[in-house]
């Protein structure tokens, strides 16, 4: 289930993961992959999965996500 954009939770991020969509060629993924997680609260879908040491950012790409930081 995908969560809001929070900021309290931000602060706590230390690890990024990104599901990139099935079926969709995407090149330069490391660039993109940055882009997203610094553009993270413009992101369709977003979750923050709880670690021992603070929070996962978990972004699950779309083609939307995608085109706007290409």
């Amino acid at each position: 289930m995908a969560d809001k954009y929070d900021v309290y939770r931000e602060a706590l991020v230390m690890e990024e993961d990104t599901v990139w969509p099935e079926g969709l060629d995407v090149a330069n993924k490391p660039t993109i992959h940055r882009a997203l997680h610094d553009s993270a609260e413009q992101c369709a879908a977003i979750e923050y999965v709880r670690t021992h040491t603070g929070f996962c950012r978990k972004i699950t790409a779309s083609a939307e996500d995608i085109q706007r930081v290409s």
